[in-house]
């Protein structure tokens, strides 16, 4: 009778994996929003007149209200205040009006109406943003862009509100249980949303021989909507164990601004945010130029219009195969047979190569870079077990940083020498882009678990927060950035295929450097306050 009573949905594996899912698929579906313009950035500049600075600029105004309205921080007091299920019903519908402004923003609709005119005339010069070189929007910036960076301010908050509330959800249902597996396999799912945005945003975008940007806007709208009800599954999940367990939620244990202090006030919380912002913004703002960044250095031949290789159905099937790769190589993580575990392996190495083949045959920079989650889906389930059971998250943390730093010199430097290559320039990319996404997956699994080592259990959903906020700048800097340095070393330049991104690899480079220093002082503090970060999260 009371082992019967002890029985919660948390203690079963089936019903814990399956919040994880839900969790994971609004991810999934944010993360195709969030890049959803990035493999189209040529037709942007082609369709509505975006240069690289005007792009950069919106894609940068995500994170704005984040970071200067400090709205995140915002998302922490409400996730603590409010709960888990609350706040992730609240960040979807967010997420979800922000899209839909976004949408409406690059549509035909939008062009020639009255409220293109105003944003022609308005929001030119917005004070005190503009003196300190921080502002969204400047004189000159297509109107378009501005009503679509307006939309976007408000998907970030969504989004971001969900990033810290996915995270503390993960806690609240494995807390001394799988939590690395749990987090890393999340973000290796999560991340397939930029697979599935490289390869069908530009397929609709082009869907009939016509082309409309808005298609791929509208795509991931659709998108967003199934988020939303992934959220209200959730919820109603969250709640069915918070009645077994008799537990209220995190709104019964009141907030104190005090909180934050204690978090700020601690060395090793302030290194690891340091280390989650240098290296995502390493990362994130080089996906929305990646596809851009290839077109320049890859010498690409569009295959004949009536071939196979160019019609709308080899998306489709190059899709089901990297879901292939994807389920396959996941799936293996858990066999305890190894003959199972080895034939899963096995076909999802042979997927990936028929992917590479046909991403090849395609001469698609966009199908070429989408290969870029696959390598982590596979591996994070492995790193998250073996930090689970074994420690060593800050060793993981350095070497994902050494190479970090060698993936993008090898874009800058390498790759550019075998431009007139076509099949050698091609192997370069895959290879350089399967490791970074392999580098990428060893942030997730090892990063997140170590917060709640780090800080009380009760301001978890802050110390998310404030880490979040911090990544937030960056992640509005850093695409901004990339677009003015693009347009100032490439004077002239008007055809989007020709720019020159040494400069801005390099730059991406030098934040590897500085996370490489960083995580070598993180080792240090662990050691000498005994942080337990170097420790198994299963005792």
């Amino acid at each position: 009778m009371t082992q019967a009573i002890q029985k919660t949905l948390r203690d079963s594996a089936a019903m814990r994996w399956t919040a994880l899912l839900l969790l994971a698929l609004a991810m999934f579906c944010s993360y195709i929003f969030m890049d959803i313009l990035s493999p189209i950035k040529d037709l942007m500049q082609e369709t509505r007149g975006w240069d690289s600075t005007a792009f950069g600029t919106m894609q940068g105004s995500e994170v704005f209200l984040n970071v200067f309205a400090f709205f995140l921080i915002f998302a922490g007091i409400i996730l603590d205040k409010m709960g888990v299920r609350f706040t992730m019903l609240l960040s979807t519908a967010v997420m979800l009006i922000g899209a839909c402004i976004k949408w409406y923003a690059v549509s035909e609709d939008f062009m020639g109406s009255p409220l293109e005119q105003w944003f022609n005339t308005h929001l030119n010069y917005i004070p005190l943003f503009d003196e300190l070189g921080v502002s969204p929007f400047y004189a000159g910036m297509p109107a378009s862009a501005k009503f679509a960076a307006s939309g976007f301010m408000i998907f970030g908050c969504g989004c971001e509100m969900a990033g810290i509330t996915v995270s503390r959800g993960i806690v609240k249902w494995f807390k001394g249980r799988e939590m690395a597996l749990a987090m890393g396999s999340e973000m290796a799912l999560a991340r397939l949303g930029v697979a599935t945005c490289m390869i069908f945003s530009p397929f609709f975008a082009r869907l009939g021989g016509s082309i409309s940007v808005s298609r791929s806007v509208a795509f991931g709208v659709v998108l967003m909507c199934i988020a939303l009800m992934m959220s209200v599954v959730y919820f109603v999940m969250d709640q069915k164990l918070d009645a077994q367990t008799g537990e209220a939620e995190e709104k019964d244990d009141p907030f104190k601004v005090s909180d934050i202090g204690k978090i700020l006030t601690d060395s090793g919380f302030w290194l690891v945010a340091l280390l989650c912002v240098l290296y995502y913004s390493a990362i994130f703002p080089f996906q929305k130029y990646a596809v851009n960044m290839l077109q320049c250095n890859l010498t690409l031949t569009a295959p004949s219009a009536d071939s196979f290789w160019a019609s709308p159905q080899v998306t489709v099937v190059q899709y089901v195969i990297m879901l292939i790769v994807a389920i396959a190589g996941f799936a293996s993580n858990f066999q305890k047979s190894r003959t199972a575990r080895l034939t899963l392996l096995g076909i999802s190495i042979a997927s990936l190569i028929l992917y590479c083949y046909m991403g090849f045959m395609r001469q698609s920079a966009e199908s070429i870079f989408a290969v870029f989650p696959l390598l982590a889906v596979l591996i994070t389930p492995i790193l998250g077990s073996y930090l689970d059971h074994n420690g060593k998250a800050a060793t993981m943390l350095i070497l994902g940083s050494l190479l970090l730093i060698g993936c993008h010199l090898t874009f800058a430097f390498i790759l550019p020498l075998f431009k007139g290559s076509a099949a050698g320039g091609i192997v370069i990319a895959y290879a350089t882009i399967l490791v970074l996404g392999a580098s990428f997956s060893l942030v997730p699994a090892s990063l997140w678990p170590s917060v709640p080592k780090l800080v009380d259990a009760k301001v978890i959903g802050s110390a998310y927060a404030l880490i979040f906020w911090i990544q937030n700048i960056g992640l509005w800097l850093f695409p901004l950035l990339i677009g003015k340095v693009l347009d100032a070393t490439n004077p002239g330049v008007t055809d989007p295929t020709q720019f020159d991104y040494t400069a801005p690899l390099v730059m991406l480079a030098c934040l590897g450097v500085a996370a490489f220093i960083l995580g070598l002082l993180l080792k240090v503090v662990d050691r000498k306050k005994g942080l337990g970060l170097e420790l198994p999260n299963i005792q």
